[in-house]
Formats: structure tokens, C-alpha cells, sequence
């Protein structure tokens, strides 16, 4: 059986939704939204490589019905729930082309939480039960967009810290400094791809080649955004024991005599390895080469970890004070920390060089995990909830608002109350603001149509969306 027979992905409870609509239901329309969650700030990303992969032209053959119809009737142990009817109706109407309307916002936009971002609905009266079936599949969609929204965070703390503390010019480096490396951490060759180009959107340092591989492949794109070093690791720089290590790091350089070049440092002792090997041994060298040796601490608490290094680094090679009054190691040596590395973490870790007299511009990052793999669909608090339907001729307005008990006992309203009726989505003072389709007929929808009918309708480029996510001054903020 095809592992990405449509068919078949969407939770299982969703087959029998086609009879538990009230008779008569002919419309439901849906939007996503981010309600809340660790940033006020959502980017949207990711729906044209679902609507690309998995919904654009035949979304389905006779083939995927046929092997889906016995399978179901096994997951339910009954005859009465799966109707192959309603997919052959799809099928014979349609050639198996979705009729369904998408909108949505342009990928990269940065959006204020508990607005409208995309909204779905049946063009066939047939096909009500479409809308929401597809929500497992398209809520997928949290992914990529928690990960841009992270991405784009982090960009602005190291901004702000550049800004303070880095060298004039300085900022130019910045596409390079938050680094992926999640590739190996992620659940699914997928995931990599999704969340390694949504990276890619707010900067271009990755290791993670199925994020450049998927921008090019959906994202009508020539160009390789994700951009890596010959770099080291533990199994390199231990391979001659202990008593090896110096010469494993004269190799390295002696490998690799020009340009960026990184080895990792702490294998036995990180801070033998920067006074001594580095500082000592190889520092006429690091500082004779054409090109920039970037030392990888790999353990131990970042903060204090990378204070040390840098006073033995800074005793070592000297250093000179820019006309911020921070200080920065000569050309040839810089610093990537690569563990312990998460939001709070870079925000710790700047703050320290900051209140230390060190610039911003010594420093950069990997981020592994943190970045691909430690967020869920509460990140961002994302939902897709119906909010208008026709039934039996009517239009109705459809919403949740549930009540929740706090911890004393008393009743109070939810974070997961939801909108109700036609959305748009408008722009007031340079922000969104989400309302009823009628209102405000001055001012246009910013979700623009994107897939009709099994046509995609709008398409963007990678270059497009980077663009759609640079930080404008106005959302430049304090971290602390």
C-alpha cells in the first residue's frame, strides 16, 4: 500500500464525520490560527510544500481508494463508518482534483498570535465533510511555522546584541551565526527538510542539507541558502588519545591552511586546549593563515564555559576594543557554541559577553535539537477550527467558547475560545488584525488565495519569503 495514500492521512475518527455533520450541512469553513504561546509573533511557512507534496492535481487515484476501503473497514470492524462513495464522487467529478478553496497569508509573513493565518472550504456542497477532513494533514503546517517563528526570534536577540556591541559592519555576519545543526535530532527525513529550510529563511549557516534540497525543490529556487565549514568532530580530534590531540589540531590547520575552518576543543580539556595548543603551540599558525579558525567548546555550562575561553583566548591572542568599547579577538580566531545551545540560552550567553566587555561578534552558534525537534503544536498554541457553515440553506456563524475551572475552583473563560463566522485578515498601524469578511470593505484581505479546485493558485519563491521575514525596526526588542 502507497504510504502517502491521502486517503488514508487523516485521524481515524474523521471517517465517520461525513454522517455526524446535522443533515443538511452543505458549507463548513475553517481557518488556522496561532493563539498564543512563547512568542507573540508567528511566521507562517510550509503550506506550499503541503499543497505541492500531497493535494495539487489528482490527490488521489482509484488505486489509493480501492486499497484504502478494506483497510478501514479493518481499523473500524464495521461496514457503516468509511463511505468509499464519498472519495468516488471526488474521483469521477474530479479526476480526483480537491474541491476546496485555500487562503492564507504569504509565507514569511510575521503575524501577531490569535489571527487568522488560513482559512479552507468546501466548493462543492457534496463535500462538506472535505474541509476539516483535511485538517490532520494541513495542521501539519505547525512544524515549519514554529520553526521559522524561532529561527526569526533568535535573529532578533543577536541583533540587538550586535547592534550594541558588535564592530560597525559587523551586522553583515549575522546570516551566519545561528547555525543548524538538528538534522541527525529530527524524527523524519521530512521534519529535516521542513524545519532545516525554515531556517533557511532567517539565516543561512546549516548543516542540515535537506533544508536547502526541499527550498529549491518547493520553493522555485536555484540557489543553495544553507551554507557550511569543514568543521571536526569528537571521533577526529580524540583518534590519537589524549596525548595526540596537539597533533591532530597541527593537521587540521596544516588540512585546511586557508579559510574557515572549525575543531572541536573539548575532548580532554577545553581550557588546556585554548592556552596551550591553540594559544601556544599553533598560535603563530592561526594567526599567519588566511582564513578564520573557529574553536568548538562542546560541554559544561555555556555561559561560564565561554567566559573562560574567551579570557584565555583574549590573553593569548591579544584583542583589540572597538568604537563600542567591547572587546574582539584578532580576525583569525572566533568562537561556536554548540551545546546547551536553546532561546533562553542565546539570550544568557549574549548578555554575559555583553556585561564583560566582550562584542557580540566572537560568538557564534549550533543549535541542534532545540531548534528542530524541541517544539510541539503548543509552541505557538496552533488550531484549525471551523468557524461558518451553511446548513439546510442557512448561514451559521460557528464557534467554541468553553468554560474551564481554575485551581480554587472557580469558572472562568479559555484561551481556546474561537472565532466565529468569515474571516479576513486586515492591516491597522503597520500590524494585522483579524474581522468578518464585511467589515472594513476598504481595506483588502491580506490571505490571498493560494490552492482552487486542485490548482495551486499562487506561488511563492525562497527569495520572496526571506525577504517577507527580514525584522523591521519596529519589532527590534529588549531581551534583558
Amino acid at each position: 500500500m502507497k504510504r502517502n495514500n491521502l486517503i488514508l492521512l487523516a485521524d481515524a475518527y474523521k471517517y465517520s464525520h461525513h454522517k455526524l455533520y446535522y443533515p443538511g450541512t452543505t458549507k463548513v469553513y475553517s481557518y488556522l490560527e496561532s493563539r498564543g504561546g512563547k512568542f507573540d509573533n508567528t511566521v507562517f511557512y510550509g503550506l506550499q510544500y503541503f499543497i505541492k507534496e500531497y493535494l495539487e492535481g489528482k490527490a488521489f487515484t482509484q488505486e489509493d481508494l480501492d486499497q484504502a476501503e478494506p483497510f478501514l473497514k479493518q481499523v473500524f470492524g464495521r461496514d457503516d463508518v468509511f463511505d468509499k462513495s464519498k472519495f468516488q464522487y471526488i474521483l469521477d467529478k474530479y479526476d480526483g482534483k480537491l474541491p476546496v478553496k485555500i487562503k492564507a497569508v504569504p509565507e514569511g509573513t510575521a503575524v501577531p498570535t490569535q489571527n487568522v493565518l488560513m482559512t479552507i472550504e468546501n466548493t462543492d456542497p457534496e463535500c462538506f465533510w472535505l474541509t476539516n477532513f483535511l485538517e490532520t494533514m494541513l495542521m501539519q503546517i505547525w512544524y515549519p511555522t514554529t520553526v521559522a517563528t524561532l529561527s526569526r526570534e533568535v535573529k532578533k536577540v543577536v541583533t540587538q546584541y550586535f547592534e550594541e556591541t558588535a564592530t560597525e559592519g559587523a551586522e553583515a555576519g549575522i546570516e551566519f551565526v545561528l547555525n543548524d545543526f538538528g538534522f541527525r535530532g529530527v524524527s523524519s527525513v521530512e521534519s529535516a527538510g521542513l524545519g532545516g529550510s525554515a531556517h533557511l529563511i532567517n539565516f543561512q549557516g546549516s548543516d542540515t542539507l535537506a533544508g536547502s534540497v526541499l527550498a529549491q525543490q518547493y520553493y522555485n529556487t536555484s540557489e543553495v541558502y544553507g551554507k557550511s565549514i569543514p568543521a571536526t568532530e569528537h571521533s577526529i580530534c580524540t583518534l590519537l588519545g589524549k596525548d595526540g590531540e596537539l597533533d591532530v589540531f597541527k593537521h587540521v590547520l596544516n588540512t585546511f591552511p586557508t579559510g574557515l575552518v572549525a575543531c572541536v576543543s573539548d575532548s580532554y580539556n577545553i581550557f588546556k586546549a585554548c592556552e596551550e595548543y591553540w594559544g601556544e603551540n599553533l598560535k603563530a599558525q592561526v594567526l599567519d593563515r588566511e582564513g578564520v579558525l573557529v574553536i568548538r567548546p562542546d560541554s559544561g555550562d555555556p555561559v561560564m564555559t565561554l567566559l573562560s575561553v574567551f579570557n584565555i583566548l583574549f590573553d593569548k591572542f591579544g584583542y583589540t576594543v572597538n568604537e563600542k568599547g567591547y572587546k574582539v579577538l584578532p580576525p583569525q580566531v572566533r568562537v561556536i557554541q554548540g551545546d546547551g545551545v536553546n532561546y533562553d540560552a542565546i539570550k544568557d550567553m549574549y548578555q554575559a559577553l555583553k556585561a564583560n566587555g566582550i562584542s557580540a561578534e566572537n560568538l557564534v552558534l549550533g543549535m541542534g535539537g532545540a531548534l528542530l525537534q524541541k517544539v510541539d503544536r503548543d509552541t505557538q498554541k496552533f488550531a484549525l477550527k471551523c468557524s461558518y457553515a451553511q446548513v439546510n440553506g442557512k448561514d451559521v456563524v460557528v464557534q467554541k467558547s468553553p468554560t474551564e475551572m481554575d485551581a480554587v475552583g472557580n469558572i472562568t473563560g479559555s484561551f481556546k475560545k474561537s472565532k466565529g463566522g468569515r474571516l479576513k485578515l486586515i492591516r491597522v498601524d503597520e500590524t494585522y488584525e483579524t474581522v468578518l469578511e464585511h467589515e472594513f470593505p476598504e481595506l483588502k484581505d491580506e490571505m490571498v488565495t493560494i490552492f482552487e479546485n486542485g490548482k495551486l493558485i499562487q506561488e511563492w519563491t525562497f527569495e520572496a519569503l526571506r525577504d517577507k521575514a527580514k525584522i523591521n525596526i519596529n519589532e527590534k526588542q529588549l531581551v534583558g
